[in-house]
């Protein structure tokens, strides 16, 4: 018996800043995890990592992770994936730099 799919969205790491991103929907990338495209079919998931490896020239690293529906848009299920979400971990860039989030 095949295991039932979990919705996942689409993260990569920007090739220039390194920072985290999302695939969205309408196909940009965002630092903001609850604009990813929360895929629940496990066949258009698989279909829009391949587009994500194809734009290597903009991003590395392109997996599927886990998330699950939130108020606001998709949210992290696993430690590590809400951690990434957080930016860089250490406050001189990225994320964290404003002063909201320290």
């Amino acid at each position: 018996m095949s295991r039932r799919f979990t919705p996942k969205v689409v993260t990569a790491n920007d090739l220039r800043a390194g920072d985290v991103i999302y695939l969205t929907a309408d196909g940009r990338w965002s630092r903001q995890h609850h604009e990813a495209e929360l895929l629940e079919d496990e066949a258009i998931a698989d279909l829009r990592l391949l587009m994500a490896l194809g734009h290597g020239d903009r991003v590395v690293g392109a997996y599927l992770a886990d998330a699950k529906p939130g108020p606001n848009g998709p949210e992290p299920v696993h430690f590590r994936e809400a951690f990434r979400t957080r930016g860089p971990s250490n406050y001189a860039h990225g994320k964290q730099e404003a002063a909201a989030n320290v």
